[in-house]
């Protein structure tokens, strides 16, 4: 009896063991920070980026009056510009989220971040792609969503439909609005056609390649 005692005993605390290391390394993975994330510079001067000022919007509005195809090219350092210029930290449902940072990549965008809940900082990184279609359709799919070190891409986007749902409920705005279109593309894995009005003239997107370092985009005129 005693012997058996002693067997179960030991069973116990194995399990024990084994319990407290699972939860021990969930939580140094959850809490992993990627060796290649550095946090950007927040910037102080409350100005819009002269990078989308006075390069980006120009070169994409006076190519748009020219009536031909054109690229538009987009750089890693001018969009990390962008984002650091806006309003950071952002809040959702509880969730406090830093200043962002994206990575091109080849065929791949990545923003990685970090978010913070309940006092605690979590490392977030969201890989992505974009492509055209052979029906001429843009869709935005993300094909990963890490928290430290754990893939959590499932459950992320579970969570991320709940959140859009509700707000589409109260949203006044049409099906055709570009904001709903490009969150069901990410969302629900629905295409959409990629036309862009620029002032009084209208662009469709006909091709996009990711490179390191930069997003090119393809564009052409559309009639009105």
């Amino acid at each position: 009896m005693k012997k058996r005692k002693k067997a179960r005993l030991k069973k116990v605390c194995w399990l024990l063991i084994g319990l407290t290391a699972a939860s021990v390394s969930f939580v140094l993975l959850l809490l992993h920070k990627p060796a290649h994330y550095d946090s950007p510079d927040l910037a102080h001067d409350n100005q819009v980026s002269p990078y989308l000022t006075h390069e980006l919007l120009p070169e994409l509005y006076n190519n748009a009056q020219l009536g031909e195809p054109f690229e538009l090219v987009v750089t890693e350092e001018g969009m990390n510009d962008v984002i650091a210029r806006s309003r950071w930290p952002k809040q959702s449902d509880g969730i406090n989220f830093s200043v962002s940072k994206v990575l091109f990549e080849t065929d791949n965008i990545v923003l990685m971040g970090t978010a913070a809940a309940g006092g605690v900082e979590f490392a977030v990184t969201v890989i992505a792609q974009a492509g055209i279609d052979r029906k001429g359709l843009l869709n935005l799919q993300v094909t990963r969503v890490k928290i430290g070190a754990l893939n959590l891409t499932t459950l992320c986007k579970m969570i991320a439909k709940r959140i859009y749902a509700g707000r589409l409920d109260t949203a006044d705005t049409g099906k055709n609005d570009i904001r709903l279109q490009i969150a069901a593309s990410i969302l629900n894995d629905e295409p959409f056609v990629p036309v862009f009005k620029i002032e009084d003239k209208k662009v469709q997107a006909e091709k996009i390649k990711i490179t390191n370092g930069k997003l090119t985009i393809l564009l052409t005129p559309t009639p009105d």
